[in-house]
């Protein structure tokens, strides 16, 4: 049985591998796809779709789960009621899909697609949502994420990008 796990991992974090761990022990592979792949240099979504696939390849390969073979970018198409066909189209195919946000979720269902609640690992330290305020106020964030991830952060000047587009005009 294949999964598909969707999200946007800006940053992938270590809440989103102890989830892969999780899925692994369900399906035979995991096909990972990076949501809203277009969005990139902006405070909710810093890195492009391609670090986003530098950063999960780096941190999967820390941890050898081979069940991840396949990573792929997906483009918003901005028209939710064919968005599902989009997916299927633009990945290989999948017999299950796990995701916790309530459009995915509505979306799959309508579709008549097995859906699985991804089960949350500490989601109130692992959240791309915390791990970028702490990297934008220049506080401690790298324990959070992989430390492949965390070097290829560095590596990109992606610290210094969030800072920077993080501030307003005020500033």
């Amino acid at each position: 049985m294949r999964g598909l796990y969707i999200g946007r991992f800006q940053p992938y974090h270590l809440g989103h591998q102890a989830v892969l761990k999780k899925i692994a022990q369900e399906v035979e592979e995991i096909v990972i796809v990076i949501g809203s792949a277009q969005e990139s240099h902006t405070p909710e979504n810093p890195f492009t779709g391609g670090e986003r696939m530098e950063m999960i390849y780096a941190a999967l390969s820390e941890i050898d789960l081979r069940e991840c073979s396949i990573v792929t970018p997906l483009q918003d198409i901005q028209r939710n009621s064919v968005w599902v066909s989009h997916l299927r189209s633009m990945v290989p195919r999948f017999d299950v899909v796990y995701s916790n946000n309530p459009l995915v979720v509505q979306l799959m269902s309508d579709a008549g697609i097995e859906i699985r609640r991804s089960p949350m690992y500490q989601r109130e330290q692992y959240s791309g949502t915390t791990i970028r305020k702490l990297m934008s106020e220049n506080r401690e964030w790298a324990g959070l994420v992989p430390a492949s991830v965390a070097a290829f952060i560095r590596e990109i000047g992606g610290l210094e990008r969030l800072i920077a587009i993080s501030k307003s005009d005020r500033d």
